[in-house]
């Protein structure tokens, strides 16, 4: 008897409050809700078998229910996306220990299908690989200078090393001076971080147990959590590039694209 493929099941995290933009996955673009685009992106990916919006806010549940995706209610108190995840994966009795989870934030309304594929491709190629995620190159010296832009390094494996919201890796040789503006060098390959990941089922309830770390805190970057407590996040490039939208500002940019 064949032996069942991991099913793959995408999870929107989608809260309503935000310090900076609050409802901010309702704004209306073009005409649907920030979260509708979300949606129908990640169901236009291959691979995908199921998607499903978790959110804290009835607001949220009637909108996603009425333009017909699947949603469910978590509690407020979930202290990230992912322990929102966690919290609806761990009720459904039909999803496997080595069944995949993508999580796809609710406030990147251009997000690719094309990326989302690469991603569950990258996780299910190996049994071994229990947490992945996106990467892209950076070509702006002020993309990668941003501080609200998070940068990675990998191993010659492409798993990741080090995130960070400083530039790294450090170019010696050219920023000697860092008092005036850095230039990129051609020879120079620095990557931008995309905030999707995938995980198997049993290393995303693991996850979500695991205690906050030292690094985490000064970084404010919950993905190094798992690099502290000694595991492995392979990382996929990609060309396609995304953005989330937290501020009016980014709002209007996202509006000035489709526009």
């Amino acid at each position: 008897m064949k032996s069942r493929k991991p099913k793959i099941i995408a999870v929107i995290p989608a809260r309503y409050e935000s310090t900076r933009l609050p409802g901010k996955v309702l704004k209306n673009i073009c005409g649907k809700p920030m979260i509708q685009h979300v949606y129908e992106r990640v169901s236009n990916t291959k691979l995908i078998q199921q998607v499903i919006i978790a959110t804290d806010d009835k607001r949220i549940l009637r909108i996603a229910q009425k333009f017909g995706a699947e949603a469910e209610m978590s509690p407020k108190d979930c202290k990230s996306g992912t322990d929102r995840i966690a919290w609806i994966v761990k009720k459904m009795s039909d999803i496997r220990e080595d069944d995949i989870i993508i999580n796809v934030q609710g406030d990147e309304p251009l997000v690719a299908p094309q990326a989302i594929e690469k991603l569950a491709k990258t996780i299910s190629k190996d049994s071994d690989i229990y947490m992945a995620s996106l990467m892209t190159k950076i070509s702006d010296i002020n993309e990668l200078m941003d501080p609200n832009i998070v940068k990675v390094v990998v191993d010659k494996d492409n798993f990741a090393l080090y995130f960070s919201r400083s530039p790294i890796p450090f170019s010696r040789d050219n920023w000697k001076n860092l008092k005036t503006k850095p230039v990129l060098d051609k020879t120079d390959i620095f990557y931008k971080h995309l905030g999707m990941y995938a995980y198997r089922k049993h290393f995303l309830l693991k996850y979500s147990q695991m205690p906050q770390t030292r690094l985490e805190e000064i970084e404010k970057l919950e993905q190094l959590r798992v690099l502290e407590h000694g595991y492995r996040i392979k990382m996929a490039e990609t060309e396609f590039d995304s953005m989330s939208i937290d501020t009016p500002t980014d709002l209007e940019k996202v509006l000035s694209l489709l526009l």
